[in-house]
């Protein structure tokens, strides 16, 4: 099954912008180059990007790279509405077209935590990703020391399907949702 491009530019909540990443955008991330994000009118969080965000750029353009165009479910900016900075990114590491899921992640810069933006923006993403009729599970996975994580995952209605040593797996489903 064929993933479609993206009908949208944008999904915008009461805080937040949520505008996809490009591969041109991410290349020029990873060489330090703003201009993309300057000429959208946005500007760069007070330590955006961060190691986390420069990490798994690579990551998001092989994200990228598997699909002709933006899908949304790949990773997607986050953008304070007020000021236009972006503050950190969350998103799908791509559609797994036979079991019908995804997995999401999210960060945010270390001056914007605990402000509630994680979950404004991971709640906005999961509506708009069961708004698909091909998504019936979304996934996560996170630390067993992320103790934040682990509380935004469980607010969701994550439910908790696994442990190891070093992480927690998560899932839920359309009857999971608020």
């Amino acid at each position: 099954m064929k993933t479609q491009p993206l009908q949208i530019d944008r999904l915008i909540t009461d805080r937040l912008i949520l505008i996809p990443f490009s591969v041109a955008i991410c290349r020029n991330l990873i060489d330090g180059d703003f201009s993309d994000v300057v000429e959208m009118g946005l500007k760069k969080g007070k330590s955006w990007p961060d190691e986390d965000v420069i990490e798994t750029l690579p990551k998001i353009i092989d994200n990228l790279s598997q699909v002709d165009a933006p899908t949304g479910f790949e990773s997607w900016m986050i953008i304070k509405k007020d000021t236009s900075e972006i503050i950190g990114d969350a998103g799908f590491k791509g559609l797994n077209s036979e079991g019908r899921n995804i997995d999401i992640g999210y960060g945010i810069i270390k001056e914007e935590r605990r402000n509630g933006y994680a979950e404004e923006a991971v709640k906005a993403l999961i509506k708009w990703a069961f708004s698909n009729e091909i998504v019936k599970e979304i996934t996560a996975n996170c630390m067993t020391d992320n103790i934040s994580s682990i509380n935004l995952l469980k607010k969701l209605n994550f439910i908790d399907t696994r442990r190891d040593d070093e992480m927690v797996y998560w899932t839920i489903d359309r009857q999971g949702i608020w």
